[in-house]
């Protein structure tokens, strides 16, 4: 688990706020997590997301004591922007790299709760899909949805993909899990927290790629 707890996620505050730069050091981090899976068609979930957190950076350096929290990148904006707001800028760039770290939270959330298929235990296919299928399905299109066929089927063998998550090391998948849920702790109420915040300022939008 080298991949995710070599830079954790911070414990967010009473507020749920979420400071800019501790989320945008943890999520530089994360684009690597999909080289795990072995397979290039996974890269344009690791695109995407690398994309998304250069936009958002991009906006955060312009004025970093003004933006200290992605809250106040997005109420800025929807301030200054209205007539674009929200596709536009940070809080766009956000709403799609939300989508991108729910996929990883699903996916991991599944492993630890023991979620498998009986007829192919050794496989993370239902893991991958259950993922795919509640962060990003719907706002993808045929095209892209068929791409996304492709890479279900080119999902690694569990064992493999436990141990790339480690950088090669031979960890035992009791190990591997329970530091799973231990990344998890601080980074599902991190991605909670956005979605909340996209949903509490109407700004999520379901146009499809």
């Amino acid at each position: 688990m080298s991949v995710l707890l070599q830079n954790e996620f911070q414990p967010l505050p009473p507020d749920r706020s979420v400071d800019t730069k501790q989320f945008l050091d943890a999520v530089s981090h994360l684009p690597s997590f999909f080289d795990c899976f072995g397979s290039r068609v996974f890269g344009i979930i690791k695109s995407d997301i690398s994309g998304n957190i250069t936009k958002i950076k991009a906006v955060y350096v312009t004025d970093p004591e003004k933006y200290v929290t992605l809250q106040d990148i997005v109420e800025a904006e929807r301030q200054d922007q209205a007539a674009q707001w929200p596709k536009v800028g940070g809080t766009l760039a956000l709403m799609w790299l939300k989508r991108g770290l729910r996929f990883i939270q699903v996916l991991l959330q599944s492993l630890v709760d023991g979620e498998r298929d009986e007829s192919n235990p050794n496989l993370i296919r239902v893991n991958v899909v259950k993922a795919y299928e509640q962060a990003l399905k719907k706002y993808h299109g045929m095209i892209v949805q068929n791409v996304f066929k492709v890479a279900l089927y080119a999902a690694p063998y569990r064992s493999s993909f436990l141990q790339a998550l480690s950088k090669g090391e031979d960890v035992k998948e009791e190990e591997c899990l329970a530091k799973m849920q231990q990344f998890l702790v601080n980074y599902t109420p991190t991605v909670d927290a956005i979605y909340e915040m996209y949903s509490r300022l109407n700004a999520e939008l379901d146009y499809t790629v």
